[in-house]
This record gives C-alpha cells, sequence and structure tokens, in this order.
C-alpha cells in the first residue's frame, strides 16, 4: 500500500528544484476532507488517491498533474468547491480536477444518451488540457486493480468501458503498459474462464518458456556482435495475455500454435544500428513477409518508433522483434509523459505538438456528432487499432484500419479534401474510390471544385471519420434543400392572406406560429415544412384567422356527418355488416378492428367490447389473445360482401428519384387505393415504406404483394 513518503520520494527524485510543499498540503488537505470514507473496494479512500498519485509521479509528471491525482475525488464527493480549489491550489489543479470530476460521473446502468454525454465532456476536457485524461487513466487503471469485490454485472460493464474506451486513449497518447494492463485486467473481467485457462496453460509452460527465451537472447548477442552491431540491452518478455488471446480468436487456433508468445526487443544506440540489427537478423533468419514494418522512418501518430520484423527464429518458431534506440523506447513506454510539455521551462516538442493537434481534430470531429448512438460508434470508430499505414507523398504516415479507401484517405487529410476526392493515385498508378489500401501504399489523392460527397460514399468508407464528415455534409444539403421548399411553400401559403414572411416577422405574429407549430426558430419551422415535419394542413390551420379556421372546422364536420349517414344507409340496405355474418345476433354495431386490419379470406373472430359493439381481428392479432376468451365469439366473411377493406404493407427497397411515385402506380394499376403512405430513408439510402391500401379480399392483397416485389428496387414486402 502506497503512502505518502513514498509518493513523495517519486516525485522528489525527478523534480529536483521544485517546491513540493504543495505536494504534502494537498495530501493534508485531501485526508482532511475524506476522513472516514471508503473507496468502492472497501479500503479507506485516501489510499486510492494516494496510488493515482503514485501512478502519475511514476509517470514523470508535473507537480500540477500529480496533486489534481490527490485530489480528483472532492469535487464529486462535495467535500469542497471549485473556488476553494483554485484558491488553495491554483487555476491549473481547480480546472484539472474539475474536468477529471465531470467525467467520472458516468452511471454504468444509464441509457446510452447519459453514456454518451460523459465521454463527450471526457473528450471536451481532454482537449482543453490533456492532463485531465492522464489524471482519469491513472484512476481508472486503479478501479480496475481493485474492482474484484464489485459485483458481476458492475465489473464487467466498467471492464467493457475500459476496454472500449480508455485503453485505446492510454495507446492514443502512446502509453503502452497502460494500455496493456487496462486490457489485461479488463480481459479477466469480461472472459474469466478464457483467462484463467490461458494463465494456467502459460504458467505451467514458463520454465521452457524462460530457457528458450534465455537461449535466444545468447544467440542475438552473438549474432550481432559478430557484425560489429553492439546492443545495450535485449528484452524477451512475454506478450501480454490479451495480445495472446486476440491472436487465438483472430487466426481460430490452439495455443500451442501461437509461437511467438514472447516479443523480443533489441535496444541499440543509434537509429544506423536499427538497420544495421534489421539485416543481420534477416541474414541469419527467414523474415516472415508483410510482418516487415518501419516506424522508425514513418513514425505512428502517437510518437511510436521502432523496427518490427517477424522471423522463423532458432529452432523453427515464429518471433516477433522490435529494434529501436535507448529514446525510443522510453518514448514507447512512456508515450506523451516521455518528453512531457508542461514540465517547467520546457517548450513543446514537435512530435507531441502533433500528437495533441491530431487529439483536438478527434475532440472537434465528435463535437459535430449529436445521436448518441452515431456518437458511440463514432468514438469506437475513432480509437480503433491500424491495420493499415498509408503514406503521403510527402511521407506523412496516416493510420487506417483494414479496407480503407482512398475516401479515408482524403477525410484523414482534411474534410474539404475529403469532400472534393474524385480519385487517387497510389503507388502512381490511378485506382477507384473503392480500391482497398495496403501497408506502405503512397497515396496522392485527386480533387476537383465540383465534386461533392455522396450517399453512395457511406458503403465505401471504413473509418468513422470520414462516414461523419460524409453525413453531416449529407444532412446540411438535405437541411438546405428542406430550407428552401419550406420557404417556397410558405411564401405560397402566406400569399393566399396577403401577409410575407418579413410582415410576420415585423408584426411579432411569429412568435405566436412558431408556438402554435411547436418550432424553436423561423428557421426551424421552414425546414419542418420542407421534410413534411409539419403537413400543409397544419400550417394553413396555424395561418387562418381564428372565425376562419372555426367556419371550416364546421364545413368539414357537416361533410363528415352527411358521408356516414349515407355510408350506414347504403350498409342497411345491403344488409352486410362490414361484409361479416354472425350467427344468433342482430342488430348490433360491427367495425374491423384497425390493429391488425383483416380482409375477406383472413380467418377472423369477433370481441363484444364495452360498449362498442363487436371488433373483428385476425385470429392470430396480439392484441385478441390478450383479450377475455368468454367476451369472443365467431364470427364469418359474408359470401355478398363486395366491399373494400385496409390492409397495411412496409415495403424496403433502394431509393432512386421517381421510386414513390412508380409504387403507387403499380398499385393504382392492380385497382388498389393508396389511402395512407410513409416514407423515410436510411443512411444506406434505402427506402422504408408504410402504405396502408384499400382492397377487395385476401386473394388482391397477395396478388399486389407479388406485383410489388417483382419490382427491380424493392428489396422486400410484407403485411404488417
Amino acid at each position: 500500500m502506497t503512502d505518502f513518503k513514498v509518493l513523495y520520494s517519486i516525485a522528489s527524485g525527478y523534480l529536483q528544484g521544485v517546491d513540493l510543499s504543495p505536494l504534502k498540503f494537498a495530501y493534508d488537505f485531501a485526508a482532511e476532507r475524506h476522513a472516514g470514507k471508503r473507496h468502492a473496494c472497501g479500503d479507506p479512500y485516501i489510499h486510492h488517491l494516494l496510488e493515482v498519485a503514485s501512478v502519475l509521479a511514476s509517470m514523470k509528471l508535473d507537480r500540477d498533474t500529480i496533486i489534481s491525482g490527490l485530489l480528483h475525488g472532492v469535487l464529486k464527493e462535495g467535500v469542497a468547491s471549485m473556488s476553494e480549489l483554485e484558491q488553495q491550489f491554483g487555476h491549473d489543479v481547480a480546472n484539472i480536477v474539475d474536468g477529471a470530476t465531470r467525467i467520472t460521473n458516468v452511471q454504468y446502468n444509464s441509457r446510452l444518451t447519459s453514456q454518451a454525454e460523459n465521454i463527450r465532456k471526457l473528450f471536451l476536457a481532454m482537449g482543453a488540457d490533456i492532463r485531465v485524461l492522464l489524471v482519469r487513466l491513472a484512476d481508472r487503471l486503479q478501479d480496475m486493480v481493485t474492482l474484484a469485490p464489485a459485483p458481476e454485472e458492475l465489473r464487467r460493464q466498467v471492464a467493457r468501458e475500459t476496454m472500449d474506451l480508455y485503453a485505446p486513449l492510454a495507446s492514443r497518447l502512446g502509453i503502452d503498459w497502460m494500455k496493456r494492463e487496462l486490457e489485461d485486467h479488463s480481459f479477466a473481467y469480461l472472459f474469466p474462464l478464457e483467462h484463467q485457462d490461458l494463465t494456467s496453460h502459460l504458467e505451467s509452460s514458463l520454465a521452457e518458456r524462460q530457457a528458450y527465451v534465455d537461449e535466444v537472447i545468447s544467440i542475438f548477442y552473438e549474432k550481432l556482435k559478430k557484425n560489429n552491431v553492439f546492443p545495450l540491452r535485449i528484452i524477451g518478455r512475454p506478450k501480454h495475455l490479451y495480445s495472446i488471446y486476440k491472436k487465438l480468436i483472430a487466426q481460430n487456433i490452439p495455443l500451442e500454435r501461437v509461437y511467438d508468445k514472447v516479443a523480443f526487443r533489441i535496444i541499440v544506440k543509434t537509429v544506423k544500428e536499427c538497420y544495421e540489427a534489421l539485416g543481420v537478423i534477416h541474414g541469419e533468419w527467414t523474415p516472415v513477409p508483410g510482418r516487415i514494418k518501419d516506424f522508425i522512418s514513418a513514425p505512428k501518430s502517437n510518437n511510436y518508433q521502432s523496427m518490427h520484423t517477424t522471423v522463423a527464429g532458432p529452432h523453427g518458431h515464429f518471433i516477433e522483434i522490435q529494434i529501436r534506440t535507448d529514446e525510443m523506447d522510453r518514448v514507447a513506454q512512456e508515450g506523451v509523459a516521455a518528453h512531457w510539455a508542461y514540465k517547467e521551462g520546457q517548450k513543446i516538442n514537435r512530435n507531441d505538438a502533433r500528437l495533441f493537434r491530431d487529439l483536438k481534430t478527434l475532440v472537434k470531429t465528435l463535437q459535430e456528432v449529436e445521436d448518441p448512438n452515431e456518437f458511440m460508434d463514432s468514438v469506437r470508430g475513432e480509437l480503433f487499432e491500424p491495420d493499415v499505414y498509408a503514406l503521403t507523398p510527402t511521407g506523412e504516415v496516416r493510420e487506417l484500419p483494414r479496407g480503407s479507401t482512398p475516401i479515408d484517405f482524403a477525410y484523414s487529410i482534411h474534410t474539404a479534401v475529403g469532400d472534393s476526392c474524385v480519385g487517387a493515385k497510389v503507388n502512381g498508378q490511378l485506382v477507384q474510390l473503392k480500391h482497398e489500401l495496403q501497408n506502405g501504399d503512397i497515396v496522392e489523392i485527386v480533387t476537383a471544385k465540383n465534386q461533392q460527397p455522396k450517399r453512395a460514399w457511406l458503403q465505401l468508407v471504413k473509418t468513422s471519420r470520414a462516414r461523419t464528415r460524409i453525413r453531416h455534409w449529407l444532412r446540411r444539403e438535405e437541411k438546405e434543400r428542406s430550407l428552401k421548399l419550406g420557404r417556397e411553400i410558405c411564401e405560397r401559403e402566406l400569399k393566399k392572406y396577403d401577409i410575407t414572411l418579413k410582415k410576420l416577422l415585423k408584426s411579432g405574429h411569429i412568435r405566436m406560429l412558431l408556438k402554435q407549430l411547436h418550432c424553436n426558430s423561423l428557421e426551424d419551422m421552414l425546414v419542418k415544412v420542407g421534410i413534411g415535419k409539419i403537413s400543409l394542413e397544419q400550417l394553413l390551420k396555424a395561418l387562418q384567422p381564428k372565425d376562419v379556421r372555426e367556419e371550416e372546422e364546421k364545413r368539414r364536420q357537416e361533410e363528415l356527418l352527411e358521408k356516414t349517414k349515407r355510408s350506414e344507409e347504403s350498409r342497411a340496405r345491403s344488409g352486410s355488416r362490414e361484409g361479416i355474418d354472425i350467427q344468433g345476433i342482430d342488430d348490433m354495431l360491427v367495425k374491423i378492428s384497425q390493429c391488425c386490419k383483416p380482409v375477406p379470406g383472413d380467418e377472423i373472430i369477433g370481441f363484444i367490447t364495452t360498449g362498442s359493439g363487436i371488433s373483428v381481428h385476425k385470429v392470430d392479432c396480439s392484441n385478441l389473445l390478450a383479450t377475455d376468451p368468454q367476451r369472443r365469439i365467431p364470427v364469418n366473411w359474408s359470401a355478398s360482401s363486395k366491399s373494400m377493406h385496409r390492409a397495411e404493407l412496409f415495403i424496403r427497397a433502394e431509393n432512386r428519384r421517381g421510386i414513390l411515385a412508380d409504387i403507387s402506380g403499380l398499385i393504382s394499376a392492380d385497382d388498389a387505393d393508396v389511402v395512407e403512405f410513409k416514407a423515410r430513408t436510411t443512411p444506406e439510402n434505402i427506402a422504408l415504406l408504410d402504405v396502408v391500401v384499400q382492397v377487395s379480399d385476401l386473394q388482391h392483397l397477395r396478388q399486389l404483394q407479388r406485383n410489388l416485389q417483382h419490382m427491380p428496387e424493392v428489396i422486400e414486402v410484407r403485411r404488417r
């Protein structure tokens, strides 16, 4: 268990010349404010705070970050105020603690919207000060270490969020050791049986594996020195459990066939020696094609640099080897903390500046995503493990998931480049936009001023950044079209009353109109009119003077009463009630149920309602099955029935111009009438239609379904 003396010793070891008395003051402050309180694991809460601060100190972070680790719980627990923190510890500490607090209030059993908003806060706070994320990562690591006593459901929820969000964020910052620990802890909670089985297998072969590691290291030293390469050190470490498990799943192989359970790392003095060492290794053992990666000349976005290769090594075992300098090794382990930008008197270096710029771009991209589902998909998509490393003509590396296309590459450069992308040259050859990029490809994007994003691009892209940008552009264009159409409709209807939108705005009547139509602004109203969310009838009702509206309503009611009267007289003359016979019952109101809409030919049954006669349902209607069986009566379709009946169809079709008109035309050609028509489209440009039609019987309906299904664009037709 860490105590303050240990924390102070770690901090004073590298913060020479820095006044550490505020560190002791922060510890005393936290201990006093959290006296008697315990962490979820049962330990005193101050122990958890000391562990978090010690992790930050072990990363050699600045004094304010360590202090923030000690204080990150005071605002959440309500034992201190923001102004008090600022007064006692300064502006930076107060802001870091505030940022970390606002993103630790995640309710793991909350709805998706709540989860998305908390993660959004994390990214916003991270964009303002990266130290917020470092405190949060250290806090999450300690939570994972002490999570075992928690209920299983909570353990799994926290572990899943850690695997999906915090481990990838640690990787994005280049903090490799923390990423591995977060993944292995999450693996233990998410897949306990697999974790236990893998651990026992590896422990049983520990002695054999260590002997092999010692032998290989000895051989490496011998071969390298023979070729005048003198490594500083050679390390053979077991791969972390989760990386081995991923290989088992991805390749669908047993553990015995995972030969590279150990990764070897050769540390040399200079970049020149890195390449010399690689040449020696490849000269002695056969390299595996496609597994050689040069991250020295083209570093990863998190500043990681190293040579990677896999060879058929001693005894024919495949072994993974990383070759790097001492400084590269330090950056690979510590990431952004290796040359910390907030250390007193130190300027931010070029690589860190690029990393922070990329993180701010990520934050900006995610800010534009409003839908919670889409936001969470975008977060997961942005934090992918890259499989493809492609280069710009100037040698800048772009990290992409497998299957990425030139469109993904274009959007990784800039939104404007993506929006205007018409093609690409890959390794000097023109390729189509659907071309899949490979490792090492040099990609030059071809643009055109008149090019615009296409909905079909959503089927080609793999990165969430590209997908988000394309959707954003399509929504903006759709909004502009809807705004223009809505304005035209409103101006046309207002003209009938000798009014214009300008007059409405000047008179102040627009406020009343917006209130009636539940709109936030004039633009909001125009857009809703344009997309059909506000119907012409609703608009006219809101625009008409009250006396005109009352007169119109009275006229419509009179017309409806007259139609109803004629319909009842006609039904009485025909002697049929909705074309249905009921044995032993006369003069009872009969109505077709609108929940299942049966038509002649369907098996039906009647249900005696309270005061509303008999409602007729299909025998398999879910609403009917939930009713009292004692009130059900047998009914049959009348043989003489000639009336038309409503049925509802669901149609899924490829969207194109004129598809609605073609479907409506086919329905009319089949002697059926369209009563209601609702349509919407998916992001994949698929039209989803709910159509209520009038048909004579079941045979008529089935014939209509068959004819609709024969349309080339129609994917599915089914009865609701």
